[in-house]
């Protein structure tokens, strides 16, 4: 099959879009046939610059930022078109001249303006005002900008919907994203992980460290955690915060950190090599996500439980199926819940343990990369073989 994929992220960008895109095309990419020959042809298109796939000696053939013509040329000789993102041109172009098409829904660009489901500037969860109607809504929706590039967002995200109804598939790395989406011919394939050791957790008892880990951005939360810390330490319960990544917003949370005396406890890592993590998740007594929106998956969440380490997480539909455990969220947006589920989680080393056998445990027969690519891999035959039985999409 020569499968293209096209993800507007890549790397050598950092993000969970990028690692599932990269998963997978390598995944396939080495797939074989009974007779031991590449089973796929597998290319790669992205926005993002960098160096072409040789240096890497990836088994994927990878072009970067093609003009429009070549883009056309490239799906045109393709026998299916995979969309990480439900990005317009590429999915536009592919139903134009009818070729196979699959989208991998990776935020809700298809329900929402800002594909975030967050609402802006009050900072808190979107109950879904594009779906219920409550289009005014949209249009306030923004933190910074004009009412013309909200009107502009507001009208693509119809145009995006209605193209996305015409495609062979929709994959979604959640049941609960599916549900949320509300489009057509809609199947599940959990984003997958490699398998790896789980993190030597250095101490026992004595281990106070929270970790989070992810870009500083408001969707993730982090100033909900700072304020989580700061109850913390009004009401004398010893800890350590370790603020891994980087973000527009760092600066404006070290003020925030020093205004409310959070010093020495918090710290900002910067941003962590993958092979840098383990030092830091080996003294952690539990990692937070406390994002208030924008999460489909939870790539942090999943990683962290593999990695043997226990995680609390807001209660973000998707963090929630992921979890498996309700037990281990807080209230999206409330401070004193988060506060205690973190009190809890340092108070017992016994049930900080348990979580994080039990969270392995689930990554490894929920969630592993083969069966990611399998499912994929099955999705497009499907797709292939309906095209060949019943004729193109209209």
């Amino acid at each position: 099959m020569r499968l293209l994929i096209y993800s507007h992220f890549f790397a050598p960008s950092v993000g969970g879009v990028e690692t599932v895109a990269k998963s997978l095309a390598t995944g396939l990419a080495n797939l074989r046939t009974a007779g031991g020959v590449a089973a796929h042809e597998v290319t790669v298109v992205t926005n993002t610059p960098g160096p072409n796939t040789n240096e890497f000696g990836d088994p994927y053939r990878i072009i970067r930022r093609p003009p429009v013509d070549e883009l056309r040329k490239l799906i045109e000789a393709s026998d299916l078109i995979h969309v990480a993102g439900a990005a317009i041109p590429p999915i536009r172009e592919a139903l134009r001249v009818a070729k196979p098409v699959v989208v991998e829904h990776h935020g809700f660009q298809a329900i929402c303006p800002t594909g975030q489901l967050l609402r802006e500037p009050q900072d808190t969860p979107c109950p879904g005002h594009f779906m219920k109607g409550n289009h005014v809504a949209c249009l306030r929706c923004r933190k910074t900008g004009t009412f013309y590039g909200s009107f502009r967002l507001w009208l693509l995200t119809f145009f995006r919907r209605s193209l996305c109804k015409r495609v062979d598939v929709n994959i979604v790395p959640t049941a609960w994203l599916g549900e949320e989406l509300k489009l057509p011919r809609t199947k599940t394939v959990a984003h997958g992980l490699p398998p790896e050791p789980p993190i030597v957790r250095i101490g026992n008892e004595d281990r106070k460290t929270i970790v989070f880990i992810g870009r500083l951005v408001t969707t993730k939360g982090v100033r909900l955690l700072l304020e989580a810390a700061r109850k913390l330490k009004e009401r004398g319960r010893p800890f350590e915060l370790l603020l891994i990544g980087s973000g527009p917003e760092r600066g404006s949370l070290e003020e925030r950190v020093r205004g409310w005396r959070l010093l020495p406890e918090v710290k900002f890592v910067g941003p962590a090599a993958n092979e840098e993590l383990p030092r830091y998740l080996a003294q952690a007594a539990v990692v937070v996500a406390p994002s208030l929106g924008g999460e489909v998956f939870g790539m942090v969440v999943a990683e962290s439980m593999l990695r043997g380490v226990p995680v609390v997480a807001s209660n973000l539909g998707s963090f929630v199926e992921v979890l498996g455990n309700r037990d281990q969220t807080f209230q999206t947006g409330d401070v004193e819940d988060l506060a205690r589920q973190l009190a809890r989680v340092l108070d017992s080393p016994t049930l900080a343990d348990d979580w994080a056998r039990g969270g392995r445990q689930r990554v490894l027969s929920q969630f592993s990369e083969r069966k990611m690519v399998e499912n994929h891999e099955e999705i497009y035959l499907e797709v292939l073989h309906s095209r060949a039985k019943y004729g193109d999409r209209g």
